[in-house]
């Protein structure tokens, strides 16, 4: 489990490591939660481990593989596009948006997550510049947000730096900015968002106490792939 142990009372932290472009590992207690994970048939360098939730923002190989998700005694329940879904005390909802990556348009679906009273939002592939009016409605607070950064089809880094400042969130983690076409991206996105170089870091390990006083800080977590 992840967590520790005061005065009887299991407290819980959250684990959130970064597989490459849009492929998260977010663990919370017993719980896996495996956002965008890269399929075997894509030919981006994949991660394997076992997940209880598997969320796909886009049906695309570089990000709809489930597949690489089911391992020892752990399948996961896999969300794939709007609605409202409660799975082992996690509450989803997946509101439609845009995507041109990959060069044509497609379906893409940002999903608010609220577990342990965090708030989480992975924008997914999105190239809509602004939420959608299901999607400003539904997602009331975010605690991290997950925005995409390299451009090709997905918001690039003055859009995503602009859409990020008005979604107020307390923590900000970039991704789809290591691919050979978004080398400069991430830098570009420190800039438009006004901050310094950041150290990347292996992991974020957080309660949510932790949450408390932050105001968009950026956390530039390492492609562990």
């Amino acid at each position: 489990m992840a967590g520790y142990i005061t005065y009887g009372i299991i407290i819980s932290i959250m684990i959130i490591t970064y597989q490459g472009l849009e492929f998260f590992k977010v663990q919370f207690g017993d719980t896996i939660l495996a956002f965008n994970p890269i399929s075997k048939d894509s030919k981006i360098k994949s991660a394997r481990f076992g997940a209880d939730i598997a969320l796909v923002s886009l049906n695309d190989k570089d990000m709809n593989g489930a597949d690489v998700l089911t391992y020892a005694e752990r399948e996961p329940f896999v969300v794939a596009g709007p609605g409202e879904y409660e799975i082992k005390d996690v509450f989803i909802k997946g509101f439609q948006s845009k995507s041109n990556y990959g060069g044509t348009e497609k379906i893409n679906t940002i999903y608010h997550i609220v577990l342990e009273g965090m708030n989480l939002c992975f924008l997914g592939a999105t190239s809509d510049k602004a939420l959608e009016h299901d999607a400003a409605e539904g997602i009331e607070s975010v605690d991290i947000l997950f925005v995409p950064i390299g451009g090709d089809g997905v918001l690039d880094p003055d859009e995503a730096a602009k859409l990020a400042t008005t979604l107020e969130p307390k923590i900000i983690i970039p991704m789809h900015y290591d691919l050979p076409g978004a080398k400069n991206c991430l830098s570009t996105f420190l800039k438009e968002y006004g901050v310094e170089k950041v150290a990347p870091v292996d992991k974020l390990t957080l309660k949510k106490k932790d949450l408390e006083g932050k105001d968009g800080e950026v956390i530039v977590l390492s492609p562990q792939n």
